[in-house]
């Protein structure tokens, strides 16, 4: 039977960590090198909004910038090393699980995704910046 978008990002929360909008906070304090990721469609970004200093890569291409074999010109050297530690983001959550997850495949080892998505960060009282 196919999958459901709904099945891709249950099966996304089964292998990777998904934190709150707090604990994403607090890590990207405490570690400046946090590369948070907004997986949205540069369209719906921009209706939602950005989380400061975070980088706007749409989830169809996040596996091309991230692939360390395509061409240079393709690649985002931001995803160069595998150890970084990232979170994704998006409006609701599900789209950064499936993002964190692709990543997670492609041998990242520090990878989350927050519950709730930009969404969830703006209901907690945290600033975005209009895209």
């Amino acid at each position: 039977m196919a999958k459901t978008f709904g099945d891709m990002v249950q099966e996304a929360r089964q292998h990777v960590q998904g934190i709150d909008s707090q604990e994403a906070r607090q890590r990207m304090e405490a570690n400046p090198d946090t590369f948070v990721i907004d997986v949205q469609d540069s369209h719906d970004a921009g209706a939602c909004g950005l989380i400061r200093g975070s980088a706007n890569i749409s989830l169809g291409m996040l596996p091309i910038r991230a692939d360390l074999e395509v061409p240079q010109d393709l690649r985002d050297e931001r995803l160069r090393d595998r150890n970084r530690p990232i979170i994704t983001t998006c409006g609701a959550g599900g789209q950064a699980a499936l993002a964190a997850y692709t990543l997670q495949q492609m041998g990242f080892t520090n990878v989350a995704f927050i519950e709730g998505g930009t969404t969830a960060w703006k209901e907690s009282g945290f600033e975005v910046e209009l895209y």
